[in-house]
């Protein structure tokens, strides 16, 4: 019944010979795994995958039976010749990772780059991603001024590497998206209150599963959040730091030469005759130059 569904959805589709599926899979609800995906998952001859256990598990469920090629981090390129065999005989072949979006922070990107520079078709199979689903929740994918936001996925895990990549993640003022394993979100939400105390953190654990949580607080807060309930610290997170707020807007302000001018009349005229003519000879505010001839006359 489910690859009849799928089939009436996106049968439509034409398929071309040696073409490079890359399937976006669940995250961790079966139910999220689209009606598209599953037809060309049944259509192709082989799957490629990052883990050949995790992509039976999802075929078995669908009832499907195709070749497994494992292709992870460690042997991409080698094991991407043999699905570029396969395209060029004119079989078609899914890429899969574990979970979510291939290429992106899972392995794929390098198949995909050597499949369309021999000339295959690259056909990508949109859905489930804990990125766009983390920042959906957050309500701050635009940021600041419209800036938009940065994929940052882990950060390096030790050392100076770490501490480095981390003061860039604080000084990038946009919206960022970071991934973090459960055996290190304590230490960096320390860090992150310790050196950015009032930046606006979203933090998603478990999405889309049973125990699915997001929190936006401070990131002052959230060390106490996470050590309030032993079971928080469980499971695969997700991190949108929140846009820096715009610095804010100084009305009038003055450019440097109007401030010079300014200094020089208050010598020599009294304050009122000073603002008429440093406005006459510059074309600054009026008003300002006055605020500012105000507290001149005050001192610090």
């Amino acid at each position: 019944m489910l690859l009849r569904a799928a089939l009436q959805a996106a049968g439509q589709q034409q398929q071309q010979p040696g073409t490079l599926y890359v399937v976006a899979t669940p995250i961790g609800n079966l139910a999220d795994l689209t009606l598209r995906a599953i037809h060309w998952l049944s259509r192709v001859d082989a799957v490629a995958c990052e883990d050949t256990r995790v992509a039976a598990q999802l075929l078995n469920h669908l009832g499907l039976h195709k070749p497994l090629i494992a292709l992870h981090a460690h042997n991409e390129r080698a094991a991407a010749q043999s699905v570029l065999a396969r395209l060029a005989a004119g079989e078609s072949v899914a890429y899969v990772s574990d979970a979510g979006t291939p290429a992106v922070s899972d392995p794929g990107a390098l198949l995909v780059a050597l499949a369309a520079a021999a000339g295959h078709p690259v056909v990508p199979l949109p859905g489930p991603s804990s990125a766009l689903a983390a920042l959906s929740a957050a309500g701050d994918a635009l940021g600041a001024e419209g800036g938009g936001f940065v994929f940052g996925g882990f950060l390096p895990a030790r050392g100076g590497e770490r501490r480095a990549a981390l003061a860039a993640v604080l000084a990038e003022p946009r919206t960022q998206v970071l991934f973090e394993a459960p055996h290190r979100i304590a230490d960096l939400l320390a860090q992150l209150a310790a050196q950015a105390p009032q930046r606006r953190v979203t933090l998603a654990r478990e999405l889309t599963k049973q125990f699915e949580t997001v929190v936006t607080q401070a990131a002052a807060e959230l060390p106490a959040w996470l050590a309030a309930d032993a079971h928080r610290g469980r499971g695969e997170f997700v991190l949108v730091l929140h846009a820096l707020p715009p610095p804010p807007v100084v009305e009038d302000a003055l450019p440097p030469a109007a401030l010079r001018t300014l200094a020089v009349l208050l010598r020599e005229l009294p304050l009122k005759q000073a603002v008429a003519l440093a406005a006459e000879l510059t074309g600054a505010p009026r008003n300002a130059l006055y605020q500012q001839a105000l507290r001149a006359r005050e001192g610090p």
